[in-house]
């Protein structure tokens, strides 16, 4: 299997948005949202980085990255997600490969630091992990990990984009 991981193109949105409700479908923590948050994320110019990953020109893998605003003013910080895999190629290397592109990226952005919400078994392998002084209010802390790539971690309330706070599926 050869992988290319690519910046997404105007051609992939439909297949990002039927890529991410299949690989969110029987995900425990999925909202049923995360497609329309991809995709108002793009309506809003809010996508700063949107990776696919693809076989023979065919989508399996997906990730957006997109600003984040702190509390303290701090500049620079993004939010990873959604990351999506189709369901039958998990487990394979993709969203590793998504991931690494991403951080990546993130770094020729020169970016301070990236936040996740998700699965700390998986997002620590990257690098992620807990500082207590970086909150997402309503969530468990556990669940709620930074990257630092420059500079300390702030002392801050992360806010994401309103794009996540879409309610219907698209």
């Amino acid at each position: 299997m050869s992988m290319r991981v690519r910046d997404e193109t105007p051609d992939d949105a439909a297949a990002i948005g039927v890529l991410t409700q299949a690989a969110f479908a029987n995900a425990a923590h999925a909202s049923g949202t995360e497609a329309a948050i991809v995709q108002a994320l793009r309506s809003r110019g809010q996508l700063s980085i949107s990776l696919v990953a693809e076989v023979d020109r065919q989508l399996l893998g997906h990730v957006a990255v997109s600003p984040v605003a702190l509390s303290d003013g701090s500049a620079g910080w993004y939010g990873l997600g959604p990351i999506s895999v189709m369901p039958a190629q998990q487990g394979k290397g993709i969203g590793s490969a998504l991931m690494q592109a991403a951080i990546a990226r993130l770094e020729q952005l020169q970016a301070a630091g990236c936040v996740v919400l998700g699965d700390p078994g998986y997002y620590q392998r990257f690098g992620f992990r807990n500082f207590p002084q970086l909150r997402l209010p309503g969530v468990p802390a556990e669940y709620f990990m930074a990257l630092p790539l420059a500079g300390d971690v702030p002392q801050a309330e992360v806010r994401y984009d309103t794009a996540f706070e879409v309610s219907t599926a698209p």
